[in-house]
C-alpha cells in the first residue's frame, strides 16, 4: 500500500510536467500555423497577380511576331522576334495619333488642375455659401450618361466648326474630369488644418503666399494623384474621340480600332500598337506612384 503512493505521485508529477511542456508548446504551433497561413496567402497573391499580369504580357509577346504567328491553335511560345508591327504602325500615322492624344490629355489635364484646385480650396478652407449646392451640381454632371448627350455636343461642335479638331476634345475632356478633380482636391484639401492658414496670416503672409508656401505643398501628393487620374481618363477616353474626330485629330483609342477591319483582326500589328498606346500611361503612373498612393491615402490615417 505504501509503494504506490510514489507511483501516484510520480505519475501526477509527470503529467503535471507534460501539461506544461504541451502548454509551451502552444505558442509554437500558432507562429508556425501563422507562417504557414502567411506562405499560402503569399503564394494566392503571386497567382492572382501573374493572372492579372499575364494579358499584358501576353499583348506584349504578341507585338514581336509575325501575323502568322499571332493567331495559332496552339498558340505559338517559341517565334524568332521581330520589329516589323512596329515599324508598320508608325508607318500607318501612328505618331500623329500618339501627339493628339497627349496634347488633348495635357492640356486638358493642366486645364483641370488650374480651375479645380482654386475652386476646391474655395469649397473647403475658405468656405463660400450654399456650398453644397455648388457641390452637387459638379457632380450632376457626371449622372448624365454620355450617350444621350453626344447628339446635342455634335450639333454645337459642328456649328462652330470645330468638328475633326483636337480643340473640341481638349474642352470637352476638361468638363469631363473638372467635377472629380474638385471633389477629389476638396477632400484632400479638408484635411489641411485651418490653424495653418491663421497661423500664415498673423505672420503677415498674403493669401496667395499662404496658399503657395504651406497649402499646396501639404496636398502636392493629392494634386499629383488628382491628375494621375484625370490624364488615364483623358488618354483612354474612346467615346466623343470616336464621334467628333476622323483624321486630324483622330487620337490613340480611335487608331486602334482601325486594325479591326473586313478583312480580320491583325493581332501583331494590334499588339504592338496597343502595348506603345499603353506605355506613356504606365510610365506616368511608375514615375508617379510614390506620390499617388500618398495621395490617394491622404488623410485615411489620423
Amino acid at each position: 500500500m505504501t509503494s504506490t503512493a510514489p507511483d501516484v505521485t510520480a505519475s501526477t508529477s509527470s503529467s503535471r510536467s507534460h501539461d506544461r511542456g504541451s502548454g509551451d508548446d502552444r505558442p509554437v504551433r500558432r507562429a508556425r500555423r501563422r507562417r504557414s497561413g502567411g506562405t499560402v496567402w503569399s503564394v494566392l497573391a503571386w497567382i492572382a497577380g501573374i493572372g492579372f499580369f499575364f494579358p499584358v504580357l501576353w499583348m506584349v509577346l504578341t507585338s514581336f511576331k509575325q501575323e502568322s504567328d499571332a493567331y495559332t491553335d496552339p498558340p505559338t511560345f517559341f517565334f524568332t522576334p521581330t520589329l516589323d508591327q512596329y515599324r508598320a504602325v508608325f508607318d500607318t500615322g501612328l505618331g500623329t495619333a500618339m501627339m493628339n492624344s497627349a496634347f488633348a490629355t495635357i492640356v486638358s489635364t493642366v486645364l483641370v488642375l488650374a480651375l479645380g484646385v482654386p475652386a476646391a480650396f474655395a469649397l473647403s478652407l475658405r468656405a463660400v455659401r450654399r456650398t453644397q449646392d455648388a457641390l452637387f451640381f459638379f457632380i450632376s454632371t457626371k449622372m448624365l450618361p454620355v450617350v444621350a448627350a453626344i447628339v446635342p455636343i455634335y450639333v454645337i461642335v459642328a456649328n462652330v466648326g470645330m468638328l475633326d479638331n483636337i480643340w473640341s476634345l481638349v474642352i470637352l475632356y476638361t468638363a469631363m474630369n473638372l467635377p472629380i478633380a474638385v471633389w477629389m482636391m476638396r477632400s484632400f484639401f479638408l484635411e489641411v488644418p485651418s490653424e495653418l492658414l491663421e497661423a500664415a496670416s498673423m505672420d503677415g503672409a498674403g493669401l496667395w503666399t499662404s496658399v503657395r508656401e504651406v497649402i499646396l505643398p501639404i496636398v502636392s501628393p493629392g494634386i499629383a494623384a488628382t491628375a494621375l487620374i484625370c490624364v488615364i481618363f483623358s488618354w483612354n477616353e474612346f467615346f466623343f474621340a470616336v464621334n467628333l474626330t476622323a483624321v486630324q485629330a483622330q487620337t490613340m483609342p480611335v487608331f486602334l480600332v482601325g486594325f479591326i477591319t473586313g478583312e480580320g483582326l491583325y493581332w501583331a500589328r494590334l499588339s504592338a500598337a496597343a502595348t506603345l498606346a499603353a506605355l506613356p500611361v504606365v510610365i506616368a503612373g511608375w514615375v508617379a506612384q510614390n506620390k499617388l498612393v500618398r495621395g490617394l491615402s491622404f488623410g485615411a490615417i489620423k
